[in-house]
């Protein structure tokens, strides 16, 4: 790898930290952010760290007008020798791209946003938390900076990370949720962002989540936003279903975002001679194959939670229990397989682990 030019300004008022046992998710940053901004005519320059602070934007910032922005999420974990590790980050930097291409934004250099990554975790290393279930989540983003207000894309853009320290994303951990299946509003369509890692996805998500929430579900499943009758994705998360022995997913399909848990699960159950199929799959079918006793398991995927089990999906007045609303087996070793790998505590047959320092 390059040996890439950061500057870096280290902060003189550390922050303190948090209990690492008493985490919560997204609600504390490190000391430090990584920052590059872009120039058209020049491309990226200025790769640099600086203490965490805020970021001041000409009012008229084409991220506020058009919402030009991307992200990514990613997590460092400590394993029993003390290694700082990252899961592929290599895969997160290469949909941080796809994800800009589609947006009109410019493609970074992937191994120098991963330079950058790795430079600030080691600065801030004494952040990532080491108690069980714990990690240190990572939110590359960028966002378009050019104050301009006509619809067209940004000259100027700023990619920055930031660090947080994370408990478990769900309360419940690897117990089951209960899923809504949405009826109403949709996720994305085709030929749309939903392949894109950007913040209108999210944000056009928040109305069915919250409806949701007040019926005391965990989450919607979101199905296609041309007939509204092919699963696509639950939450801001994948989804697999196990019926009759065989694991199936919906493809992707140009709205379906494109996860690396998703990729990733789909490459450990090849690899356990598992059958894994990824095809169009209908909540009929669900629906059908829970009646006739083959819905054997459901659970989402994502970085955040790894693995989140379906215990119950909601569905035209239809309360579907799932495994008797318990954690699969199969969902289970994904799960201890998954994180083993993370943390260090499995071996990683898959080359998936990059060592920080």
């Amino acid at each position: 790898m390059t040996n890439y030019q950061i500057d870096v300004q280290l902060s003189k008022n550390k922050k303190e930290k948090p209990a690492f046992d008493q985490l919560s998710f997204g609600t504390v940053f490190t000391d430090h952010m990584f920052i590059l901004d872009y120039t058209e005519g020049k491309g990226w320059h200025d790769a640099r760290i600086v203490p965490y602070q805020p970021i001041t934007l000409d009012p008229a910032a084409i991220i506020f007008h058009y919402g030009q922005t991307v992200f990514e999420g990613l997590k460092a974990y400590v394993t029993k020798e003390d290694e700082i590790v990252l899961f592929r980050p290599d895969q997160n930097m290469k949909r941080l791209n796809r994800s800009n291409s589609r947006l009109c934004m410019p493609e970074l250099d992937e191994d120098l946003a991963i330079a950058g990554l790795k430079k600030l975790i080691s600065i801030d290393k004494e952040w990532v938390p080491n108690v069980a279930g714990t990690s240190l989540y990572i939110r590359p983003f960028v966002i378009a900076t050019e104050p301009y207000l006509g619809v067209a894309p940004s000259k100027k853009y700023r990619f920055m990370i930031i660090l947080s320290p994370v408990g478990a994303y769900y309360k419940e951990g690897i117990n089951p949720v209960k899923i809504a299946v949405e009826q109403d509003y949709v996720r994305a369509v085709a030929g749309g962002t939903g392949n894109a890692k950007t913040a209108g996805n999210y944000a056009g998500a928040l109305k069915a989540q919250e409806a949701a929430d007040k019926e005391g579900y965990a989450q919607v499943l979101w199905l296609d936003g041309k007939e509204k009758k092919y699963i696509e994705e639950v939450g801001s998360m994948n989804v697999f279903f196990k019926i009759n022995g065989e694991v199936v997913t919906p493809a992707l399909n140009g709205s379906i975002l494109e996860g690396i848990t998703r990729k990733s699960v789909i490459e450990l159950l090849n690899h356990w001679n598992i059958p894994v199929v990824e095809k169009k799959i209908s909540m009929e079918d669900i629906f059908r194959a829970y009646n006739d006793g083959l819905l054997e398991e459901a659970f989402g995927t994502g970085t955040a939670a790894v693995i989140s089990p379906i215990g119950e999906l909601f569905w035209q007045g239809e309360k579907l229990v799932i495994n008797n609303g318990e954690t699969g087996a199969l969902a289970k070793r994904i799960y201890d397989s998954l994180t083993g790998i993370q943390t260090g505590v499995a071996e990683d047959p898959f080359g998936w682990r990059m060592k920080v320092e």
